[in-house]
């Protein structure tokens, strides 16, 4: 019997599959993330994969919707964007004034030593040219605010993690794929310049007074007159208290449009025009019970994991990008591209007070949305010399080479961070429970509700109840 009403086209079936994986999250939320200590990404990465091209065939936005690599760079710029934006909001009124040298030393010398030894890893590794190594390593330095979002958001797990350790992550991976941007086209006008002295010119002007500060100045003019604006609006009877979810959405995707016209840095405007923004913390007192974050992580976050994993590039992991190798540089990075630092410079660090804390912050340095919109852009920069991706990789470009390597490199080791940092909190967690004497661990399975050891509780950090109040600011 024929049943010619029913069409279960690609796109149908899509949109069954995405809504009851987010109705099951949310059924079980509380189960997942406070009981299992999950997050989002790597679930969602796991039910892209389960049902896409090399699973069960039902999404495949590549082959059966005809989705090019520009669909993938501007899903990962708005997602990163909104995400940098939220970053701003979430910290403490005038937190980077307050906080700045232990975000200016994560951004210096951690990222700068992280770019260098991801380029070395690659370089042995996989056999490539340094220029091609310092490429794909730059895509690799930021710390993700989408995966950092999804770890040490209000859980259980993140309770027992220090304020300001969390503070600091949270500022440090807002900040940091912008500040991606200087190691990433130093490393591409090396590669495309013709002569030194032009890429160093390219590099002063275009990239750190233009794309940088300029982009820093405009998102500090965004987040204040929309501060005042609002303010003004609501003082006056103007705006609904529903309709600042909307206001906060769409400000920050005004951020991202403003940024990606004008050429600048979208992610440091949106970081910026989040803090000022926030800067007298009105706008996070204001709408503290709406947990919007939150709202976030599930709808858009979730919904691009599991896109994520629909389009992982398999078929690209052969000769030199074979599995062993790869499997070998992400092992690599993920051991080696924090962790020696900051151990090295926990005592510079005024919000690490322990070594446990830097071991934790060395660990905590998911890869992800924002390295795979840093990928699709060097490539293009390579292909086209503008930051619009041809279609698909070329087989005849000049920089052929860097094409082939960039992309399947950056995903791959993506997809190993989402898993490691995605499982690392119940990992963690299991490890101190049955590290613990029997009789001391909590009735249920990892329900411990104590900072996680080596984590500082005594007088000198009292000033974790502090830090949300103004007078600390």
């Amino acid at each position: 019997m024929s049943w010619p009403e029913i069409e279960p086209t690609s796109p149908h079936l899509t949109y069954l599959l995405l809504s009851f994986f987010l109705i099951l999250y949310a059924l079980f939320s509380d189960l997942i993330r406070n009981r299992a200590h999950l997050s989002e990404p790597p679930l969602a990465t796991l039910a892209g994969i389960a049902f896409g091209p090399k699973g069960a065939t039902i999404l495949d936005p590549i082959t059966q919707w005809g989705w090019e690599d520009n669909i993938t760079q501007e899903l990962a710029r708005v997602i990163t964007g909104v995400q940098c934006f939220a970053v701003g909001i979430e910290l403490p009124a005038k937190y980077v004034k307050c906080h700045w040298k232990s975000i200016a030393l994560l951004l210096g010398p951690n990222m700068i030593a992280g770019w260098m030894i991801s380029a070395l890893i690659i370089y042995l590794v996989l056999n490539t040219t340094w220029l091609n190594a310092l490429i794909v390593a730059a895509c690799l330095t930021p710390t993700d605010p989408v995966l950092s979002a999804s770890v040490i958001a209000e859980t259980r797990f993140s309770q027992r993690i220090p304020k300001r350790v969390r503070h600091l992550l949270t500022a440090e991976s807002g900040c940091n794929d912008g500040t991606a941007f200087p190691f990433l086209y130093a490393a591409l006008y090396a590669s495309l310049a013709t002569s030194a002295g032009e890429g160093v010119k390219d590099w002063f002007t275009n990239l750190l007074i233009w794309q940088c500060l300029f982009g820093i100045a405009i998102g500090i003019v965004i987040g204040l007159t929309a501060n005042k604006l609002l303010r003004y609006s609501e003082a006056n009877g103007f705006v609904q208290e529903s309709t600042l979810f909307v206001f906060y959405f769409l400000l920050a995707i005004f951020c991202v449009a403003v940024g990606s016209t004008l050429g600048l840095d979208d992610f440091l405007v949106c970081f910026t025009a989040g803090s000022s923004f926030c800067w007298d913390g009105w706008f996070s007192k204001r709408t503290a019970r709406m947990k919007l974050p939150s709202i976030l992580d599930l709808m858009l976050n979730s919904a691009f994991f599991v896109y994520f994993g629909s389009i992982i590039p398999w078929e690209l992991f052969h000769n030199n990008l074979g599995v062993g190798k790869m499997l070998l540089c992400a092992f690599l990075i993920l051991a080696l591209r924090r962790l020696p630092v900051m151990l090295a410079i926990t005592r510079l660090v005024p919000d690490l007070h322990t070594y446990h804390e830097s071991l934790f912050t060395g660990h905590f340095g998911p890869m992800g949305v924002g390295a795979l919109f840093l990928a699709i852009e060097a490539r293009a920069r390579l292909e086209t010399g503008t930051s619009l991706p041809l279609p698909r990789p070329p087989k005849d470009s000049p920089n052929n080479v860097a094409v082939e390597t960039v992309y399947p490199v950056v995903c791959f080791i993506v997809l190993c961070s989402i898993m490691v940092h995605g499982f690392s909190p119940f990992v963690m967690s299991l490890v101190g429970h049955f590290s613990r004497h029997p009789k001391e661990r909590a009735p249920l399975l990892a329900a411990e509700e104590e900072r996680l050891y080596g984590m500082a509780n005594d007088a000198a950090s009292v000033d974790l109840e502090r830090e949300d109040s103004d007078e600390d600011m």
